[in-house]
């Protein structure tokens, strides 16, 4: 069985960083994307930023380019999410997310790409 635990959620003071870990436990595939999502109260789950195990490509979304970065552990199944220059609108909760795919964009675009689900980690950002 397939495990997502995600770790490093958090309280922050707006222009803080966190950063996210989550493992990928029980998994045997040599070739995925894994990545994080975020939910807001009364907003859409949406992709943030998703990376492909093999190439290593990655997908992110407007409103996190260039603050957050992305990185994989493969020997470990390990992504990351580095986040930088916090804010506000950062708060939510932030929800792993793994599928069976080359492409990071693929991954974070499309919920029909998500195989597996990890349980959500809360980041809030006081102003």
């Amino acid at each position: 069985e397939v495990q997502l635990q995600a770790s490093g959620g958090g309280v922050v003071q707006a222009g803080g960083s966190l950063k996210l870990s989550c493992a990928a436990l029980g998994f045997t595939f040599d070739d995925y994307a894994i990545g994080w999502y975020r939910q807001a109260p009364g907003k859409e789950r949406e992709g943030i930023s998703c990376i492909a195990s093999g190439d290593g490509n990655t997908y992110y979304s407007d409103s996190v380019k260039g603050r957050f970065t992305i990185s994989i552990d493969n020997t470990k199944n390990t992504v990351y999410l580095q986040m930088n220059s916090l804010k506000p609108e950062d708060t939510a909760v932030y929800y792993c997310a793994l599928g069976l795919s080359d492409y990071g964009e693929e991954a974070c675009t499309y919920y029909s790409a998500v195989d597996w689900w990890g349980e959500g980690t809360q980041v809030t950002v006081s102003s």
